[in-house]
């Protein structure tokens, strides 16, 4: 006959042996030495995290092509507000001119 056991451990019971684990292996006297430790480590990572997040936008700040600052209520306010950060005049001209004078302006 075959028994099938299964351990139902919670998430909170596997930190309690985690922790146990890690008071067997270092004892009670280096626990603060290895909780500084990763502390220190968890320091470096955010450290390093904030700068390449700093760089990220750097990037993105030099880019040149058009931006939209505000929300827009529909595609034609889209539009609308693209072909003026490029520098289009827009009236009089509908959705598929201004869609044609945007890609040409962004091509050159």
């Amino acid at each position: 006959m075959l028994v099938n056991y299964f351990m139902n451990i919670g998430g909170s019971e596997w930190l309690i042996i985690g922790l146990l684990v890690v008071i067997l292996l270092f004892g009670s006297k280096k626990l603060p030495e290895f909780s500084r430790t990763i502390g220190k480590a968890m320091g470096e990572f955010e450290k390093i995290r904030t700068v390449t997040l700093k760089e990220k936008i750097e990037q993105d700040s030099n880019y040149f092509g058009p931006r939209i600052a505000n929300a827009v209520d529909n595609e034609r306010h889209k539009l609308e507000m693209i072909a003026e950060s490029l520098g289009i005049n827009h009236v009089n001209k509908n959705d598929d001119e201004l869609r044609i004078l945007i890609l040409d302006k962004i091509n050159r």
